[in-house]
């Protein structure tokens, strides 16, 4: 199973379980209401963090397999298991839907559906699991549960998540080195989905050069993309790739007079208020430009602020 929240996604084996249950199509088949008394039984097992009687909804020999494939057969394997997850996820609140019963035999059965379930601090971590249980009903009228599969159902993460690994970007930032003085404030957009950049450049022969740039998630490709516009009205598409030492941005870019440019960018954060800009590969038309390396700092508030 896995738990997705704000700060990230954790792994951990799934397990059978349900709070609320509802669904209007699993009423048309006769096993269904049943069924459904089963799966209620199995949720107060849950919330009472009761892992034998949890266990006991399976059969002797039944078997769960967790969305990656593992395979936890038997009740004294399955006990363990939900002893693990309640002592290492206390409290934690699961919702499930059935979505169909289909009856194969008097004692024979198919239960498919969704489970979510919250844990954590304020229940803000969330997996979603989609479910098939076969059931047999015994002699005593029970549905146990013969095998039961779980496959994962997270929603994909939005915009704004994929861009946490540069969220460290947000804030003013300045360069005041021998080869002239560079200015960069980042900040979300207004619908959190884009990191929007200013910078502002001072260099040799060439002052006050400014640009706007727009950091997205680019679904197709499945990537980082970013779109830079300067105010001479050149502007240019990057690439980014991560890596364990930062990103690789690879940039073509078109220039006022309509010459073709391209650099391959390595962005390195060398510290909580430091990172390192380091341009090479720089082709402009047909000659190569030289290689450069910023080293840029936060900027501290203003006084007063």
């Amino acid at each position: 199973m896995r738990i997705r929240s704000q700060s990230g996604v954790l792994s951990w084996a799934a397990v059978v379980v349900c709070l609320a249950i509802g669904s209007a199509d699993a009423q048309d088949d006769p096993a269904a209401a049943d069924i459904r008394k089963a799966s209620e039984s199995l949720v107060q097992a849950f919330n009472a963090g009761n892992a034998a009687e949890l266990a006991g909804h399976f059969l002797p020999k039944g078997e769960m397999v967790d969305e990656e494939g593992t395979i936890y057969q038997g009740k004294q394997e399955l006990t363990e298991l939900f002893q693990g997850f309640f002592k290492k996820f206390p409290g934690a609140k699961l919702t499930m839907s059935i979505e169909s019963v289909r009856s194969l035999s008097p004692n024979l059965a198919i239960e498919e559906g969704v489970r979510v379930i919250a844990a954590g601090k304020d229940l803000e971590e969330q997996a979603h699991l989609r479910f098939i249980a076969i059931r047999t009903k015994g002699a005593d009228g029970r549905w146990l549960i013969a095998s039961l599969r779980e496959f994962s159902d997270d929603p994909l993460p939005t915009p704004h998540e994929r861009l946490q690994g540069l969220a460290w970007l947000v804030g003013d930032w300045v360069n005041e080195g021998s080869d002239g003085k560079v200015r960069i404030s980042f900040r979300w957009s207004e619908d959190k989905n884009y990191l929007l950049g200013e910078y502002e450049m001072d260099l040799k022969n060439k002052a006050g050069m400014k640009s706007s740039q727009r950091l997205g998630w680019d679904p197709l490709a499945g990537r980082v993309r970013s779109w830079l516009f300067d105010a001479d009205g050149g502007f240019s598409e990057g690439a980014w790739t991560a890596t364990e030492n930062g990103w690789i941005v690879k940039s073509q870019s078109i220039n006022p007079d309509g010459a073709t440019a391209s650099a391959t960018l390595t962005i390195a954060q060398q510290a909580a208020d430091r990172f390192s800009i380091q341009g090479t590969q720089r082709i402009v038309g047909e000659q190569a430009e030289p290689d450069f390396e910023f080293m840029i700092v936060r900027r501290p508030p203003a006084a007063g602020k």
